[in-house]
């Protein structure tokens, strides 16, 4: 990474970091999203920069802060991501390109109509959800994961319609998203691939993304928590969107060409 590019890649950092620290979300997605929009760096080395830069927005958030998690509802969450990430990736190396442009398409779809419908009644569910609930939406998080590289929006959308707390859906959604990256982390480190220049601008980094967090524990925006639930509504909405672009575009190109 160049020093013309060095200092915009760690005010994204901190920027995400705040985000996922009020929200419990985003830090990989906004990371990721405007990376490849502005083409800051190699995606597959930012990802393992994430992944890295994740476990310490987590060790500045959680700490003091573990009372608040559901236990019982990270165990069943991450029971179904882990063994849907690999079915994911195994599934999208017998798709062929048609299928996996229309299954993102769907996707996209169904995650912009589940954003729609929670952001027009943003109130939580009445009662908390079944283990087997939250299990689901690990298995689809896990799936979307190993497909697209997105786990969010399935345990996002699970976890901000839960009568919890705004404090207690962040813990929740931060420790789950540390299980992930630690997996991502381990994984990438067994085969070899966090190379110097990953430690590198990971340590860049992590003082960026440290200050942003504590700035988000300290001072997060005044927002009710239906606003906040909005907010995390709209974020999923951008990120179906986000799904649905690539595909309707080779789509119109083909047609164009046609």
């Amino acid at each position: 990474m160049s020093a013309d590019t060095l200092l915009p890649f760690l005010a994204l950092m901190a920027v995400a970091s705040y985000f996922q620290t009020v929200t419990g979300f985003g830090l990989g997605m906004i990371v990721m999203g405007a990376t490849s929009s502005l083409g800051l760096a190699p995606l597959a080395s930012v990802a393992a920069v994430v992944s890295l830069v994740t476990l310490a927005n987590s060790a500045v958030a959680l700490p003091g802060r573990l009372h608040h998690v559901d236990w019982r509802a990270v165990r069943a969450a991450s029971a179904g991501i882990l063994p849907s990430i690999v079915a994911g990736v195994l599934l999208l190396d017998y798709l062929s390109n048609a299928a996996a442009d229309l299954l993102q398409l769907l996707l996209g779809a169904v995650i912009v109509y589940g954003g729609l419908s929670a952001a027009l009644r943003p109130a939580p569910l009445a009662r908390r959800s079944g283990d087997g609930s939250f299990f689901v939406s690990g298995v689809f998080g896990g799936l979307l994961s190993g497909l697209f590289g997105v786990s969010g929006p399935p345990l996002i959308f699970q976890f901000y319609r839960q009568p919890m707390s705004l404090l207690e859906i962040r813990c929740v959604l931060i420790l789950i998203f540390t299980v992930t990256s630690s997996t991502r982390t381990l994984f990438t480190a067994w085969q070899g691939q966090l190379t110097a220049d990953i430690w590198w601008q990971s340590a860049l980094a992590v003082p960026a993304v440290a200050l942003a967090t504590v700035a988000g524990r300290r001072w997060p925006p005044p927002f009710s928590a239906p606003t906040t639930r909005r907010l995390a509504f709209a974020t999923l909405i951008l990120i179906g969107c986000h799904l649905m672009l690539p595909t309707l575009l080779r789509w119109a190109q083909a047609a164009a060409g046609a």
